[in-house]
């Protein structure tokens, strides 16, 4: 017998996850990020269905960031719910701030090239593309090879950090506080982009859960 098609994706209300789970047993909160996760992706891609894609990718739109992350911010990163947490976080930072996701682009882009032919963004970007590929990214996860869309991501976060780091050493003598947070802005984003393309290696040995 086939599997039903996807037609909605589920609701991913928090008041949902502690119906299944004592949200004071990080156990369980686990089991119910693993298993929400894998439900959505592979739905998603069983259904073959555009509708269903689009509305997983502006899922944050209509299911708000606190409701995502509520099941899936703890998971550990290099997981399906830890990779699906910090897609979305990167859409969103996309759509909030495309200044300066701009900026750190573009100051970064010249010192990767490779990273930048692999995130597939225009130079120099403007608000329109770095909103194209966050889409596309997530669109890959659920529609298309996963892999690649977990490495565009990557690729993404590194250009970035490069970028932080470059805005930080600028910034220095004239904000040292900012430039710190900066720093450590670019590590962090160093270590998501690692992160991302050690999910991507997990998927293609089958072992991404």
């Amino acid at each position: 017998m086939s599997e039903p098609r996807f037609r909605r994706p589920a609701r991913l209300d928090p008041r949902d996850a502690e119906s299944l789970a004592d949200p004071s047993d990080p156990a369980l909160r686990d089991e119910v990020a693993h298993t929400t996760a894998r439900a959505v992706v592979s739905r998603a891609r069983a259904s073959e269905d555009p509708v269903v894609v689009e509305r997983l990718v502006r899922l944050v739109e209509t299911e708000g960031l606190d409701a995502v992350a509520a099941l899936w911010s703890d998971a550990a990163p290099v997981t399906l719910p830890g990779a699906l947490w910090r897609l979305y976080s990167l859409r969103e930072w996309v759509l909030r701030d495309p200044q300066t996701v701009g900026l750190r682009y573009r100051l970064g882009a010249g010192a990767a090239p490779v990273h930048e032919a692999v995130a597939g963004v225009p130079r120099p970007p403007e608000p329109a593309d770095l909103r194209a590929l966050a889409d596309a990214v997530l669109s890959g996860v659920f529609a298309g090879d996963l892999a690649v869309a977990l490495e565009r991501a990557a690729a993404f976060c590194r250009i970035l950090a490069t970028g932080a780091a470059f805005d930080a050493d600028a910034r220095e003598a004239a904000d040292p506080g900012g430039a710190d947070r900066m720093t450590r802005g670019a590590s962090g984003l160093l270590r998501t982009a690692e992160e991302l393309e050690q999910a991507a290696g997990y998927w293609r040995a089958g072992m991404l859960d």
